[in-house]
């Protein structure tokens, strides 16, 4: 089981991340709608913002939601939509109209590329605007932002959405206690992201966090929905196998005392960020940079 150094949370497993983003992809898009109200809450944020990009990664792109609106914004930007499972960039890429797909140079040009967050295939100070919605939380959070640091243009933007801490508190509670396995993802809170953007380099970061519920019908609801997104539990202490009826039947009466006005409610946590990747104090080698200012000559009165 592997820890992250960041309040103790475990780190999905990436290998189970990329097997189930692999089976959802045909699923995803239609069950994506927290996903794309989401981006939609990024995109208003985004309206405060001056920056004209040139070159703007999607990371964590699934079927290109987020990919598409930048291209439609930022028409004349180069888009690299990357993503770590190879059937949700095919899934993307199908989104588009024929004419784009096939006649690139009609358009903006969008790339795709399969990656993941802790170690991105591209070269350092290559992106202008970095973009991510809500993916990060399956990642090495360190890592991942450090990444984006590096290859982030210097004056360049990096944008996101992850979940926080109470993100599906309602599964973890019913599952909290039944047996000695991991059920639920842990997610990060938006105090100690702001920390880490800091410690990577990133200037002037800017946080906040609500809280969105949507409800269903019953629990079979709620897991089937994950399942869709590909989302399900990714911890590398869950348990191996099924889990025995009677021990389900017990979590489903656990979560049951949630339910209001006939709905089983989910809290989601979505934590917003951004931040600017400033000029560099000191050089690769470690020689400090420092700035002069040429202050216009004072004349002299008589």
């Amino acid at each position: 089981m592997t820890t992250d150094p960041n309040n103790g949370r475990l780190i999905p497993d990436q290998r189970h991340l990329r097997r189930q983003l692999e089976q959802a992809a045909s699923s995803y898009e239609n069950a994506a709608f927290l996903q794309r109200e989401v981006a939609d809450r990024m995109f208003s944020r985004l309206e405060y913002i001056k920056l004209e990009p040139s070159r703007i990664l999607d990371a964590g792109c699934r079927t290109g939601n987020s990919t598409r609106q930048l291209a439609s914004r930022y028409n004349k930007a180069l888009i690299v939509a990357m993503d770590i499972a190879q059937n949700m960039l095919r899934a993307g890429r199908n989104q588009h109209p024929w004419w784009k797909r096939h006649l690139p140079l009609m358009s903006n040009s969008t790339q795709y590329l399969c990656g993941n967050l802790e170690n991105l295939p591209l070269a350092a100070n290559s992106i202008d605007l970095a973009w991510s919605n809500l993916a990060l939380q399956w990642f090495d959070l360190e890592r991942s932002i450090a990444e984006a640091h590096r290859v982030v243009t210097t004056g360049g933007l990096f944008m996101f959405s992850t979940f926080g801490p109470d993100t599906l508190k309602e599964l973890r509670n019913a599952f909290s206690g039944i047996d000695q396995y991991e059920h639920v993802n842990r997610f990060i809170d938006m105090h100690d992201i702001g920390d880490v953007l800091v410690h990577a380099g990133f200037a002037d970061p800017v946080m906040d966090m609500e809280i969105i519920t949507v409800t269903f019908d019953d629990l079979t609801a709620i897991t089937r929905d994950l399942k869709s997104l590909g989302e399900r539990n990714h911890l590398a202490g869950r348990r191996p196998g099924l889990m025995a009826p009677k021990r389900w039947q017990e979590v489903k009466e656990r979560y049951e005392s949630f339910r209001r006005e006939g709905k089983l409610p989910v809290t989601i946590e979505v934590i917003y960020g951004h931040a600017w990747k400033p000029q560099p104090k000191s050089l690769p080698d470690g020689r400090q940079i420092i700035q002069f200012r040429d202050y216009p000559k004072s004349t002299p009165t008589s």
